[in-house]
């Protein structure tokens, strides 16, 4: 028997390899210029229009970070290419390609920061912004210097990481198949690491960080004396167990004689019913302690009933639940729970289940106690949610219950990417209809309302069971979806885009999806009636196409102005109480 390849395979384990080309040190100020080329491709279209108007250290974040992800698909581009062995240009071939590529991408960073200025300040004045300072740039370099050096140390980090394991099964197996083999396993330990183990902890840290914030009381919020109010004395719920958000949604809302002030006289008090986390042990518990605290303050007596799913911390928008008790002179009841401790920014990605499970098993508890009601003697039943409030509200939308006992209706605000009832009615709306503001099935049964009302286009005919989305064009919880990353939106096709969305903003691969998502914290940061944050008069005029309202036009118009001004005194008292 031949020992040939024997001796081959005593050689492969016995010789030294060939050595690799040596990497920058991790520290080093040494780098790829194929990198260096993408990555400040990258950064002059990170300067390009997104949704929102962006502080400068925002910009700097955004540009930081958009540089090193190009400029680690340049590196791994050239090392691809190397890996496969394709030819490298030589000589004065690569001296030209070099130049022409800098002047190239020299002139489209250039354009791109002498443009960023002008559309950042045509936002801003579109939005009622100051324009920009001239010290912007200056953040703007520091902070995306800073990041992306902070970035490129990770990343050289775990490189050297894969280099190291490289090295050792490099020497018991072929080098292409040990880089393979290597990439697969590190790969997935690392992705576990990043994606299971550390954000598990991340949640976990978080939700005992923001457990004991949940105890303070928001400026303004003082214990109710109206029975009508959980945690009141008569209250079935303590006070001290509502929550911070929960304690100023029963004690700040309008009195009678407030909505009396407003709407002329014959107002009742207003009915809110609120349920901690730390109100019972289990989520069942809690909802039938909410079942019974309505009919101990006689809510089924009332004309308007509504179940609200609030946002992560317990949150309700006062420009939601006030707009509605004026709107029904106060003959009202509101109803809602707590799910969660963490600001929504963070339960956007941690309690999807918990909003959903809370929705269902809190609507189901009201239902089924206000199905045994006679028609005539029951209140009309509504839900209502904001921002991930509205993720809850189609868990319910979709549920068996709903069937025999059809709810009157729903309004939902800003509806988040995570919402598959609101993707799928964009994605299949009728012809001509744009997707900023879109019309499904003629509008029999849901409709898209913006700050200016209902979308045009709706046909004549809406059914018993009205719901609404009210959604800005300009409100990136609404429209960041992985699909940015590959793919032109609708929303931002000609002719389809939203006025408050600028003209000028493009797609872009990758970029664009980041852009969106780094503008989601941002957007309870503008003026409102822009990002997410909803005017008192969008939510008002929503609810009276929702609930049937029985005022004209002009009352309409009247209320929405005292609604405007009333939120702008309380904004002041606020600003002052606080300093």
């Amino acid at each position: 028997m031949s020992t040939g390849p024997m001796r081959r395979a005593m050689t492969r384990l016995t010789q030294p390899h060939t050595a690799r080309p040596k990497a920058p040190g991790i520290t080093q100020l040494s780098f790829s210029g194929v990198g260096l080329v993408v990555g400040l491709y990258f950064f002059s279209i990170s300067l390009t229009p997104s949704l929102l108007p962006r502080e400068g250290w925002i910009q700097g974040l955004n540009s930081g970070v958009t540089f090193t992800v190009g400029y680690a698909i340049g590196v791994a581009l050239y090392a691809v290419a190397r890996f496969l062995t394709v030819p490298a240009a030589r000589g004065w071939v690569r001296a030209l390609l070099l130049i022409v590529s800098l002047g190239a991408i020299a002139l489209q960073t250039g354009f791109a920061v002498w443009a960023y200025v002008g559309w950042q300040n045509d936002t801003r004045a579109s939005f009622g912004l100051d324009p920009l300072s001239p010290w912007v740039w200056p953040v703007i370099v520091i902070v995306a210097t800073l990041v992306a050096a902070a970035l490129l140390i990770v990343g050289r980090s775990i490189r050297t990481l894969f280099r190291w394991a490289d090295n050792i099964v490099d020497r018991f197996l072929p080098r292409r198949l040990a880089v393979a083999v290597v990439a697969v396993v590190l790969g997935s330990l690392l992705w576990w690491v990043a994606s299971g183990a550390f954000v598990n902890a991340f949640f976990t840290v978080s939700n005992w960080a923001f457990s004991g914030r949940d105890l303070d009381t928001n400026p303004g919020a003082s214990q109710p004396l109206d029975t009508l109010k959980s945690g009141s004395p008569e209250s079935l719920m303590a006070w001290e167990d509502l929550g911070r958000q929960g304690r100023s949604f029963v004690s700040t809302g309008p009195t009678a004689d407030d909505i009396d002030a407003a709407m002329g006289g014959g107002a009742r008090e207003p009915i809110r019913a609120y349920v901690g986390l730390r109100s019972a042990d289990t989520l069942e518990e809690r909802a039938d302690l909410l079942l019974d605290e309505l009919i101990r303050a006689d809510a089924f007596d009332r004309e308007v009933l509504v179940v609200a799913t609030t946002t992560g911390t317990g949150y309700l928008d006062p420009h939601g639940v006030d707009s509605l008790e004026y709107l029904w002179n106060g003959d009202t009841a509101i109803a809602g729970a707590q799910y969660s401790y963490l600001p929504s920014w963070i339960s956007l990605l941690a309690d999807q289940e918990e909003v959903e499970e809370t929705s269902r098993v809190m609507f189901r508890t009201i239902h089924d106690y206000w199905s045994t009601l006679p028609d005539a003697d029951r209140p009309r039943l509504y839900l209502y949610g904001l921002s991930l409030g509205t993720t809850g509200i189609e868990a319910v939308l979709s549920s068996i219950e709903i069937l025999n006992e059809p709810i009157d209706g729903a309004l939902m605000t800003g509806p988040p990417f995570l919402n598959e009832v609101h993707f799928e009615l964009t994605r299949d709306r009728d012809p001509d209809s744009p997707a900023a503001l879109p019309v499904f099935n003629n509008g029999r049964t849901v409709r898209f309302a913006n700050e200016e009302g209902l979308a045009p286009g709706n046909g004549p005919v809406w059914g018993d069971t009205k719901v609404v989305y009210l959604q800005h064009g300009s409100d990136p919880v609404v429209w960041f979806n992985q699909h940015l990353a590959l793919a032109e939106p609708a929303w931002l096709a000609e002719g389809e885009r939203a006025p408050d969305v600028s003209p000028t903003m493009e797609w872009y691969p990758l970029v664009t999806m980041w852009q969106v998502l780094l503008d989601m914290p941002s957007s309870g940061g503008v003026p409102e009636g822009y990002g997410h944050l909803y005017t008192a008069t969008a939510n008002l005029h929503s609810w009276a196409e929702v609930t049937d309202s029985p005022l004209t036009d002009t009352e309409r118009e009247a209320l929405a102005a005292h609604l405007e001004e009333r939120a702008t005194l309380i904004d002041d008292y606020l600003n002052r109480i606080t300093g």
